[in-house]
């Protein structure tokens, strides 16, 4: 560690523990078999940051299935919107807004995160409200701003399709929200981005990375971000509140519901301003960022970070650093399925 920033990575871990300690899971759920989990705790010396695997066991007729009904605007209740409309493939598994839009122009509250490693992820949704993948395609489904649907419709438009019902048959023996929902889920697990350069890195291949980038990623250690920012896919595994250090929210914004975090679902005031950490897989695709898309760039977001979660002013060269690291989080995708 270097001289100087000792005090920034303890605050970072005091805050970590804190949320541990007021309930917020630790590590990864493990509710879906293809993902064994490790805290960089576990092995002493380890790097706080592990390869993505270059793939996991699916079932592919599922998957084919689920990129159909991914990019199926039928989902929603004017026909409008699909999956992909806020999920796009091609913008880093966001949209590139700052509040995604969902069937007549409504516009949402919240950034929509990247679908891409979304397995990896302990909970979905940045308040965490939905424990699987399955789970969390009924939250769109029947946001008024966002599909506006339900399963009953849904459903009964795809049974007048000629080609669903045949299919649903051979792989499920029956079409209903849970198989729509499981065959969606079996595609969103496809969409990992493996063989980014630092997993390269990681992996042993030195040269992968620049120097430049190397002493970004040490930075981004010594500061105190890996933290938070850890594990396979460099984040999605905690819950943390935004303003560990320093009070983010002000005003009357502090209790506005877009902002209420973890208290949203759980009720308790002592969750306030509690986020699920984000990844930073591919981060360099995906701005805006923060749960609001109020930030702009990476640089912005890597100077707000250092302010309110660690108490750190971290200088610009620094900061320029430490995104030169993030580029190198940059993973190459695959279509598993035509």
């Amino acid at each position: 560690m270097q001289a100087g920033r000792t005090v920034p990575l303890v605050a970072a871990l005091v805050g970590f523990i804190a949320v541990w300690e007021a309930g917020g899971p630790l590590l990864a759920s493990r509710s879906h078999p293809v993902f064994q989990p490790k805290s960089f705790y576990d092995a002493p010396g380890a790097e706080p940051i592990a390869p993505l695997p270059a793939s996991l066991p699916l079932d592919q007729r599922k998957v084919t299935l689920g990129k159909r009904l991914f990019r199926d605007s039928r989902l929603s209740h004017d026909n409008s919107i699909s999956c992909a409309s806020c999920h796009d493939l091609a913008k880093g598994g966001a949209d590139g807004l700052k509040h995604s839009v969902g069937i007549r122009g409504q516009v949402g509250e919240r950034n929509a995160p990247t679908v891409f490693n979304t397995v990896f992820n302990f909970r979905q949704f940045w308040d965490g409200r939905a424990a699987s993948l399955e789970e969390q395609i009924d939250g769109p489904v029947h946001d008024s701003r966002e599909m506006a649907s339900n399963w009953p419709e849904i459903v009964a438009k795809l049974k007048a399709d000629v080609d669903y019902p045949v299919r649903f048959d051979d792989i499920y023996g029956r079409l209903g929200s849970e198989q729509i929902k499981n065959a969606i889920a079996e595609y969103e697990r496809s969409l990992i981005t493996p063989s980014s350069r630092f997993d390269r890195y990681l992996r042993g291949s030195r040269d992968a990375i620049s120097a430049q980038e190397l002493k970004g990623y040490e930075l981004f250690k010594s500061y105190g971000c890996a933290a938070c920012h850890q594990g396979v896919n460099v984040g999605g595994n905690l819950y943390e509140r935004l303003g560990v250090m320093v009070m983010f929210f002000k005003d009357a914004s502090a209790s506005a519901a877009t902002n209420l975090g973890r208290e949203a679902v759980t009720g308790r005031a002592e969750d306030r301003h509690v986020f699920k950490v984000p990844s930073l897989r591919n981060v360099a695709l995906t701005a805006p960022y923060f749960h609001d898309g109020s930030v702009a760039t990476l640089e912005q977001a890597v100077l707000i970070m250092g302010r309110y979660q660690l108490a750190a002013e971290i200088p610009l060269q620094d900061v320029q650093l430490i995104v030169k690291f993030l580029n190198a989080l940059t993973g190459e995708f695959t279509e598993a399925v035509p």
